[in-house]
């Protein structure tokens, strides 16, 4: 996928990298959603789909923070409060943990309420406030935006298809028919 250059392609790549993997995550048996046996974000870790959920979450959300500490004028710490861009890979284990008790039908909610609030803040903006000027350090708004919402989404997805392959031996219409590895 091209990267986004202005405000209708940002909508567009986040809707269909979304679209495509919320239809993935729906085909996924609430219990089998928290058998971590996918590669995890942090090196020699394994996640869960669940994990995989609360992660994009909690990058959702803290785009959602990070914009709104900006328009209120008031200090980011990217990428989070207490961790710095080497250590995104205990960020993970936080985003994992933040959700660890929380089901999955209830995650895929969560994860459609953010992934809408994401496209009403990218909507709301202009092109030249997407793409105008840097945003944070070299990177506009709408890169930061794509960065942490169609990219994540893109990748959890070839880690969501790559995991069911593994996991489950499929019908011919991409569904699992019986759990293989737990």
């Amino acid at each position: 996928m091209a990267i986004p250059q202005n405000r209708q392609e940002l909508l567009d790549a986040i809707r269909t990298t979304y679209r495509k993997l919320a239809t993935d995550l729906a085909s996924i048996p609430p219990e089998c959603a928290r058998v971590a046996t996918m590669e995890g974000h942090a090196r020699g870790t394994c996640m869960s789909v669940a994990d995989l959920v609360a992660y994009l979450i909690g990058w959702n959300l803290l785009v959602l923070k990070w914009c709104n500490a900006k328009s209120s004028g008031q200090p980011v710490d990217f990428p989070e409060t207490g961790y710095k861009w080497n250590e995104l890979g205990r960020l993970a284990q936080k985003f994992y943990a933040d959700q660890a008790n929380v089901a999955y039908p209830e995650l895929l909610q969560q994860f459609e309420q953010v992934h809408g609030r994401i496209l009403s803040l990218v909507e709301a903006e202009s092109d030249a406030a997407l793409y105008g000027t840097p945003w944070y350090e070299k990177y506009t708004l709408g890169r930061m935006i794509q960065f942490n919402t169609a990219s994540p989404y893109a990748n959890a997805r070839g880690r969501l298809r790559k995991w069911k392959k593994a996991a489950y031996r499929l019908t011919p219409d991409d569904q699992p028919a019986r759990v293989l590895a737990s």
